[in-house]
């Protein structure tokens, strides 16, 4: 496996390398919204110049895409399958559409995820996650009324990369999510359960739920039911993750050490 780009997917892609050696993945580019138009436009530049690499050398491109794309303001049903959207909710998620529609147009082999929320240790600081944990354990935290989120720890979005690679499927649009669509409201009432602490919550009406159906996943990854896919699935998540970090024990570090 050839790994294009150096950041959170792609470290915890790194031990994969050796396997898939006729596969390009493109691990790089745009990571969030609002970013100015130049970033998308180096993200497109990159995506061309990675196809054209594919092509030249018979290589199977995997880009990386979003169910950011899926919902709208106010939404939180779903969910959504592989199937739509003909026109995305939001300026990053139209910007990634373009990108899968170039990249079906231009006749690489190909197999687009389009990614939940993907979760782990050494994420950006900027990731919801993380955002969520320093905000609750400051004791104040900015929740959006009706947002939904699909969370998948990247051991196991790795696990699942590397499942739908073995199978050798192809040319094919794929959900990469658990099936547990929540509120980020639950994701807040647990971390808050978690780390013991209970913040001032300020809450806004600009919630959008982005929920994704793995009906597809399941058919080409049969199995997935040993992960804990499925209901209750971002609790197990979450603990992981802060177990990983400790975000509490460091904070309370920091603190002992501040002259």
């Amino acid at each position: 496996m050839e790994i294009i780009g150096n950041g959170f997917l792609a470290r915890h892609l790194a031990p994969l390398a050796a396997r898939h050696p006729a596969v390009t993945v493109l691990a790089a580019g745009v990571p969030t919204h609002p970013l100015p138009d130049a970033a998308h436009l180096r993200e497109t530049a990159l995506v061309e110049d990675t196809v054209r690499h594919c092509l030249r050398q018979g290589r199977m491109l995997v880009l990386f895409s979003t169910v950011s794309m899926y919902g709208g303001p106010g939404e939180g049903s779903g969910p959504a399958d592989e199937s739509g959207p003909r026109a995305a909710a939001t300026r990053y998620g139209r910007h990634k559409l373009d990108l899968e529609r170039l990249v079906r147009a231009s006749g690489v082999r190909h197999l687009i995820l389009r990614l939940g929320y993907v979760l782990g240790p050494d994420e950006p600081d900027f990731r919801l996650l993380t955002a969520l944990v320093t905000q609750v354990l400051a004791g104040r935290v900015r929740v959006q009324h009706g947002a939904r989120r699909d969370m998948l720890h990247v051991a196991d979005f790795t696990t699942v990369v590397d499942a739908l690679l073995r199978t050798g499927v192809c040319d094919e649009t794929v959900n990469v999510a658990s099936g547990d669509c929540v509120e980020v409201a639950d994701i807040v009432r647990h971390l808050e359960h978690r780390l013991g602490v209970t913040a001032r919550w300020q809450v806004s009406d600009d919630g959008i739920g982005h929920c994704p159906s793995v009906g597809k996943l399941r058919r080409l990854v049969p199995g997935l039911d040993r992960l804990g896919f499925g209901p209750g699935y971002h609790r197990s998540a979450i603990d992981r993750y802060l177990a990983e970090t400790r975000p509490a024990d460091v904070i309370r570090s920091e603190r002992t050490q501040t002259p």
